[in-house]
């Protein structure tokens, strides 16, 4: 199993991940993608990849911290990417108009700068998207993006199933677990398995029984159980597949 979206440079999270490494282990996760949110974490994502084996990352700026992009920033991201070998996507990168902390037209084009850099340097793309499908999908289609998953999707099912039939890939999140998430579910139940990888978001989003606690990489097992249920598919099943793609998607 492969959590394949946790913020392990969080301050929640970087003070414990021997033992958070130790217990995903025990939990069945064999491998963690350590998700940067900006420059500064995009090189400690790779300090935390080299210090631990089963550890890969991403480097990449959230549409949050989008305003602090300036003509730089793309050049220290290739340096950092030619840095190290773990470095396996592009992320979290994409639109976010819930938010709105950075202005949404600095957004788009930081997004449509980071999945062409993702495309130059034939990473796949990890994106974030919240209340913005339709600019996202406008930009992706302009990029002709080759390889990107939405990450913690909580899209409706009639809004992304068009982004599943050019191939990209979902991700979901222990939201997935909660009691009034019928729309996020109900997209699990259509997109097919070949295209779904699970995670954690930690140390945000605890799944149901950890709801309220720090999110951490073995709760993924608890995303992967969900979807077992929703799909009437055995666990086993889900793990095989899930881990399947993330090892394409990251090439791990």
């Amino acid at each position: 199993m492969i959590d394949t979206h946790c913020h392990l440079a969080d301050k929640k999270l970087l003070g414990d991940i021997a033992s958070i490494l130790n217990r995903a282990k025990e939990a069945g996760v064999d491998k963690c993608i350590a998700i940067a949110d900006d420059l500064e974490e995009s090189a400690k994502c790779v300090e935390i990849a080299e210090k631990y084996e089963q550890v890969f990352c991403t480097i990449g700026v959230h549409p949050h911290n989008a305003k602090e992009w300036d003509d730089e920033t793309e050049v220290r991201l290739k340096e950092i990417a030619g840095s190290c070998t773990k470095v396996v996507a592009i992320g979290e990168i994409g639109l976010d108009y819930y938010y709105d902390h950075s202005p949404r037209d600095v957004q788009k084009t930081v997004f449509l700068a980071q999945l062409r850099l993702a495309k130059e340097l034939k990473l796949p793309a990890v994106v974030h998207c919240r209340e913005a499908i339709d600019d996202l999908k406008k930009i992706i289609n302009e990029v002709n993006s080759s390889n990107l998953v939405i990450h913690c999707c909580t899209e409706k099912w009639e809004d992304v199933q068009d982004l599943v039939k050019q191939g990209y890939l979902l991700s979901f999140t222990g939201i997935s677990t909660y009691p009034k998430s019928e729309e996020i579910q109900n997209t699990i139940k259509q997109c097919p398995v070949s295209q779904i990888m699970i995670e954690t978001d930690a140390p945000y989003l605890a799944p149901v029984p950890h709801r309220g606690k720090i999110n951490e990489p073995a709760y993924v097992a608890e995303v992967a159980k969900c979807i077992a249920k929703l799909k009437g598919i055995p666990l086993k099943e889900v793990d095989k597949v899930t881990t399947a793609n993330a090892v394409e998607f990251f090439g791990l």
